[in-house]
């Protein structure tokens, strides 16, 4: 197994990357855009370099899917017992809306599981992740475990939502099953990781997503009590599909 500690030194690198572009962009980020008319910006790519010639160097034969990489074909990757999966800059929107709401997002996979994670927020230098046993939050230096907050009775539940993705009538619908609700509007894998740390009790994602948007954060929040589960069948998300899309999920505190 990995040295967790490198995979979070690795994530950090990334965002400092990505925080030295994002600080000296001014006003004004080069934008391009891929094939489905996502947008891609600089940060992306340096964030991406660094991490897959890290993960390289400490792991030769694990080979790396990444949203920012050439995407081997199935056929090859259906033999694969384990990968990194990893997202560069998750939330590239907020990234040039200047928010803040941006994560870098490392995972391993094993046999279409997360079993680690670390997804870093740079510009709040704030950490979520697992070693596969425990989940953890850094936040000012210190390390703390974290797990998710079952909601009490009488309790308003939190309900985290896309920035990006407001206003679904889908998303309406669910909140209208219960009787008091909070609505936490935030960017990003950050979403997952509030309900990991109990900061929000579930995530509905009704908007499309892709595998490397949820591994790590799918990897800290099922070790910190939680799950995400597939919407139309209850069963935990799972990765390295022929289809790299994501179904509908929900993010939950058991």
């Amino acid at each position: 197994m990995y040295k967790i500690d490198e995979i979070i030194s690795i994530a950090n690198n990334a965002g400092k990357a990505i925080l030295e572009i994002y600080s000296n962009s001014g006003e004004s980020i080069n934008i391009s855009y891929k094939n489905d008319n996502s947008p891609l910006t600089a940060a992306d790519k340096a964030s991406n370099d660094i991490i897959c010639k890290e993960l390289e160097r400490i792991s030769q034969n694990i080979p790396i899917l990444s949203e920012e990489g050439k995407h081997t074909d199935f056929e090859k990757r259906k033999k694969w017992n384990q990968f990194w999966l990893i997202d560069p800059l998750d939330g590239t929107k907020e990234f040039i809306n200047r928010n803040g709401e941006f994560t870098v997002n490392i995972a391993l996979i094993d046999k279409g599981k997360p079993i680690l994670g670390v997804v870093h927020a740079p510009v709040n230098n704030i950490t979520w992740y697992t070693d596969g046993k425990k989940s953890y939050k850094i936040e000012n230096g210190v390390s703390n475990i974290i797990s998710v907050k079952t909601p009490s009775l009488n309790d308003k539940i939190k309900v985290v939502s896309s920035r990006s993705h407001a206003n679904n009538p889908k998303l309406e619908n669910y909140l209208n099953n219960f009787k008091k609700v909070e609505l936490v509007k935030m960017g990003s894998s950050i979403k997952i990781c509030l309900v990991a740390d109990g900061s929000a009790h579930l995530y509905p994602r009704f908007g499309p997503t892709m595998e490397w948007d949820t591994a790590a954060a799918h990897a800290v929040v099922k070790f910190a009590g939680g799950n995400i589960l597939n919407m139309e069948n209850n069963k935990e998300l799972s990765y390295n599909k022929s289809n790299l899309l994501n179904p509908e999920f929900l993010v939950n505190y058991k």
